[in-house]
């Protein structure tokens, strides 16, 4: 059988862990509704001028990662980065959802795999393709993950109210930035996939294990569709972000 050769494949559906994230994160008082922001800008900005409070602060080997709470249209909204790659962002999201939260929209950047996407297009991913390794600890194998329908509902209600230009998406989740050879490229747009990034798929799956709503966000960052890798100055397009944070923020307090 392949899960003697691949112990990826050994999936075990015991749903209690040695390290439980609820034994070491007590249920508290937190927003049920939160925003996985990846732009570090926008926290800060958060923090200098909007009043935000930090509830939390989660803590790994590369230091602490606050977790704050803002008001927004009148509801209180958390708000957490979610460092970067899905090992370490799963991990996190395990332990906000212990604290207490259930309704999660992420929003961050990605590799497109079209040129033609122009950068800072909006997408919304629907199904994530399983190229990384944490979610095979959180679900069974199988070659996609699916986000929560509710959350995108909710994304893609959002975006059509504020008159917002996207598209819905099968994104590629690779955990080896440096892998992504031009046939890898080739073969995962054979099948559908838009944009590539670190951690929808953990993502996805983490949330269908804990039985909580998670949707995402992404803007079309750099290229990755050439033989050549073109930046396009992905990480500069501040506009684009804040953008997409307070899109991501009202979605998520329409779940």
């Amino acid at each position: 059988m392949l899960e003697n050769n691949y112990p990826i494949l050994e999936f075990d559906a015991e749903p209690i862990a040695v390290i439980e994230p609820k034994r070491i994160y007590a249920a508290r008082d937190v927003p049920k509704h939160a925003v996985v922001c990846f732009f570090q800008e926008v926290l800060t900005a958060l923090n200098d001028d909007h009043g935000a409070t930090i509830l939390h602060t989660l803590r790994s080997e590369i230091g602490p990662h606050p977790v704050y709470e803002i008001e927004f249209q009148g509801q209180r909204l958390a708000v957490f980065h979610p460092g970067v790659g899905a090992p370490l962002a799963a991990a996190l999201l395990d332990e906000v959802i212990a604290m207490g939260c259930t309704k999660f929209i992420a929003c961050g950047g990605c590799g497109v795999l079209d040129s033609a996407i122009a950068m800072g297009h909006v997408l919304v991913p629907h199904t994530a393709v399983r190229d990384e390794g944490t979610s095979y600890h959180y679900i069974a194998p199988s070659r996609e993950v699916a986000a929560s329908a509710s959350a995108v509902a909710a994304i893609e209600q959002t975006l059509l109210k504020h008159g917002t230009d996207y598209l819905p998406v099968k994104t590629w989740t690779t955990d080896a930035l440096y892998r992504e050879t031009p046939a890898k490229v080739r073969r995962r747009r054979d099948e559908g996939c838009v944009c590539v990034e670190m951690e929808a798929s953990a993502f996805f799956a983490v949330a269908q294990f804990r039985h909580v709503e998670f949707g995402q966000l992404l803007y079309g960052g750099d290229d990755v569709g050439g033989e050549v890798w073109d930046n396009r100055g992905w990480q500069n397009h501040g506009t684009a972000r804040e953008k997409l944070f307070w899109l991501a923020a009202e979605a998520c307090l329409a779940l």
